[in-house]
């Protein structure tokens, strides 16, 4: 039976790859700070999942929690990293900087270190991460947000990169970005092209099957993605 670990999978994208998994067969550990929610969602498979409750920003806590999930489980096929906050910050309020930069960042960062020297061991695994088609540019209204994915896109191909150093080539590394998706991380209203959750999550976990090394959610993002990275600085200040 493979095992994984879903961070952040008390609701949205988490939770439903959390269900995917435990429908083909893994054995699951769940991480969140609801630790309810999480409770709940053992009492449906409650051989299947196993619950941790994690806050990330705490990266001491975050590394005894993945060490005792290691423990227990004995080897790690699958790492997902879904845990992430956002706000709109136009005014630049420090504390909403900083739970962003502490989320997103540095126990983004955290987890993926953690997860790729597990493989490296092991000679075996797949680190899958939840970006952002938000990666791609900055933002005047969300600066942190927007700069912490990118962080997280780029940290992802340099561990990508790291691979090589691990021989076998079963050591695998998945960057998800999706563009907007109805889940309560959306940023602002009147959103479009808004995924359903259900629509995202099939996808997203498509990928990780076929083991994708990117990949845009949904599709169409990737149209977006190719405008994104052409655009001019003047002219993307006058509408971002």
């Amino acid at each position: 039976m493979p095992n994984a670990i879903v961070f952040g999978a008390t609701s949205g994208i988490g939770k439903q790859l959390a269900n995917y998994l435990v429908a083909d067969g893994y054995k699951v550990a769940i991480t969140g700070r609801r630790l309810q929610k999480l409770n709940t969602i053992k009492t449906t498979k409650p051989n299947r999942y196993f619950v941790w409750e994690n806050d990330v920003q705490n990266v001491e806590n975050t590394e005894v929690v993945f060490k005792q999930i290691v423990e227990e489980f004995g080897s790690i096929d699958l790492v997902i990293h879904c845990s992430g906050i956002g706000y709109e910050n136009p005014e630049l309020d420090w504390q909403k900087e900083q739970d962003t930069i502490k989320t997103n960042v540095l126990g983004a960062t955290r987890i993926y270190d953690l997860a790729i020297n597990l493989f490296k061991t092991q000679g075996f695994g797949h680190l899958v991460s939840i970006s952002s088609i938000a990666s791609l540019r900055g933002n005047r209204h969300s600066p942190a947000y927007f700069a912490s994915k990118a962080f997280q896109v780029n940290y992802l191909e340099s561990l990508y990169f790291k691979t090589k150093e691990i021989k076998g080539g079963k050591v695998f590394v998945t960057d998800i970005r999706p563009g907007f998706v109805d889940t309560r991380m959306a940023l602002g209203e009147g959103i479009f092209w808004m995924a359903s959750l259900e629509k995202a999550s099939k996808q997203i976990y498509s990928a990780i099957k076929r083991k994708n090394r990117r990949v845009y959610i949904s599709k169409r993002w990737i149209l977006i993605a190719w405008v994104l990275k052409i655009v001019p600085s003047w002219l993307m200040k006058k509408v971002m």
